[in-house]
């Protein structure tokens, strides 16, 4: 399973670092969604992937049985959703509003008008 997760993680990095290089502010978007995808994904197969062993200290125990779910990456995880929710959302606005101005999305042109 780690196999497969590290072949799709790379393809997402390798596809957003493409798009990141492209001229289109569209596909650069994309490229920052799909680097942060990888990113989640890299931090969720660092923390080891256990099936159905929550970290739950059973009675009369002072510790919890191995193996066990690590909750520390899947709360990073759901930290890092939020966070490139809220840049995602920031950036199409941005790049919207940049478009009505301009009136197109090719970075060079972006580059040499004053807004």
């Amino acid at each position: 399973m780690e196999l497969l997760l590290a072949i799709v993680i790379g393809s997402l990095y390798a596809t957003g670092l493409y798009m990141l290089l492209r001229r289109s502010v569209v596909k650069l978007i994309i490229g920052l969604g799909l680097l942060s995808n990888g990113s989640n994904l890299l931090i969720f197969t660092i923390g080891r992937l256990v099936r159905g062993r929550p970290p739950i200290v059973p009675e009369g125990e002072s510790s919890v049985p191995s193996p066990f779910a690590d909750p520390l990456p899947q709360a990073l995880i759901l930290t890092a959703i939020v966070i490139s929710f809220g840049v995602l959302a920031f950036a199409l606005v941005l790049i919207h509003r940049a478009y009505q101005k301009v009136g197109t999305d090719d970075l060079d042109d972006l580059k040499t008008t004053d807004m």
